[in-house]
């Protein structure tokens, strides 16, 4: 598969799906969410379906939901300033004009007198003609702002991020890394069924062609009673033993339909981790029962989990080398040596880099989603939320320190890889 169709596609999935669990748990808050996008940058497409905007955007290095009462609402109207009023049949403001007031005839155009769109949903001021006349509207609870031709929904306070309560704002954060877990454990049980899930027994699975196990006549299936004497009691002891023993004869005793026999086998040598070590030519055996695959995707994804925390955990003690961490680049170029081995390859692939989605996405880091989650527990412990300023400067710093690791990290794929 090419490097890029196969980039673009697990990137867009596993963004995809953490975006999704955002929004659908501020939907079901009852957040207003303006946009959820895919990448960052320039629009490259986009649709709105009922009152969020769709877009996937130039750069691939993330996503967002915007929701509304995240960040402060950019359009203010203040009293004095002229716009135009559209109704709807129940006679509330359905838009509000801000400017270019000539393309709509059929506006009301009034100077603001008074103006709440949080909780009242009110709007007063005077006509034209009728300066001496104030007069008050009501605003419709999924009424529009038009600027330069373009829509933007006001969003009521209740409609807003801020306005939810503490575990509702908890779920609609936590929920993207949590859906990064759930894509990784649904591909995990996909490929259990199609190709089986590793047990321990000591058994052959599948030989590769010209294998020295296949080229001693072993077949998938035979159950390894013992090698050079020593009982085999799992795969791991079959393992084990063929990779103390490059280029030397072993005595393998199998059991093929209740028949003992002895074949020798030579396993071959290959080079790990600067020495060499046997290797015979044999998948291990597999099962793909509905409990067996359920149960054992479950435990793939904590034990993948628990390797990636023990990584982490290096890096916070200081054991820790650059090469351990790999951006954009990185991911790009493991992608393309993954693809060469087929596409349940790159299933698993994108399982892991899920889950490592979600595990640093909650990492206690301002600007991750780790670092908004630390300061709604902070805001649930003290009854009240961090002053907004100071949080919006600690968030700043962290962006800041993402976006130099980033540079760091990014330079050193590049050279690692091309330089």
């Amino acid at each position: 598969m090419n490097t890029v169709i196969a980039f673009i596609i697990i990137f867009g999935t596993l963004v995809f799906f953490h975006e999704l669990g955002h929004l659908i748990m501020a939907q079901r808050a009852g957040i207003l969410c303006r946009e959820f996008a895919i990448g960052f940058g320039p629009k490259i497409f986009s649709f709105k379906r009922k009152e969020t905007v769709y877009t996937i955007r130039l750069l691939p290095i993330g996503g967002f939901v915007k929701m509304a009462g995240e960040d402060p609402e950019v359009i203010e109207i203040k009293p004095g300033h002229t716009v135009g009023l559209l109704f709807n049949e129940q006679n509330e403001v359905e838009k509000i004009i801000l400017n270019d007031k000539e393309k709509y005839p059929d506006a009301l155009v009034i100077e603001v007198e008074q103006i709440d769109l949080d909780h009242a949903m009110r709007i007063s001021g005077y006509e034209a003609g009728n300066e001496d006349i104030l007069t008050g509207y009501n605003v419709s609870q999924t009424s529009f702002y038009i600027a330069d031709g373009e829509e933007i929904q006001i969003a009521p306070y209740n409609r807003q991020f801020g306005s939810k309560t503490v575990w509702q704002r908890i779920k609609a954060i936590a929920a993207g890394p949590i859906m990064n877990f759930i894509l990784a454990y649904v591909i995990l049980v996909a490929l259990g069924f199609i190709q089986g899930v590793t047990v321990d027994d000591p058994v052959l699975g599948k030989l590769t062609k010209d294998g020295r196990a296949a080229e001693a006549g072993l077949m998938q299936g035979d159950h390894i009673v013992s090698i050079n004497g020593d009982k085999m009691d799992s795969w791991t002891d079959v393992v084990q033993t063929v990779q103390k023993n490059p280029e030397k004869k072993m005595n393998v005793v199998i059991d093929r339909d209740g028949k003992e026999s002895t074949v020798q086998v030579v396993p071959e040598a290959v080079k790990a981790d600067g020495k060499n070590i046997g290797r015979f030519g044999s998948y291990p055996p597999t099962e793909n029962g509905f409990l067996k695959v359920i149960s054992s995707s479950g435990t793939t994804v904590i034990s993948t989990a628990g390797l990636i925390l023990t990584n982490l955990q290096k890096i916070v003690t200081g054991q820790f080398s650059l090469d351990m961490l790999a951006g954009p680049v990185g991911i790009y170029d493991m992608t393309g040596e993954v693809a060469k081995q087929g596409v349940l390859t790159l299933m698993q692939f994108a399982a892991f880099l899920s889950i490592n989605l979600g595990i640093v996405n909650l990492l206690p880091i301002p600007a991750l989603d780790g670092g908004r989650l630390l300061f709604l527990f902070v805001e649930a412990i003290r009854g009240k939320p961090i002053n907004r300023e100071k949080e919006a400067l600690v968030v700043f710093i962290g962006v800041a320190f993402l976006m130099l690791l980033m540079l760091v990290v990014t330079w050193n794929d590049i050279q690692r890889l091309f330089l």
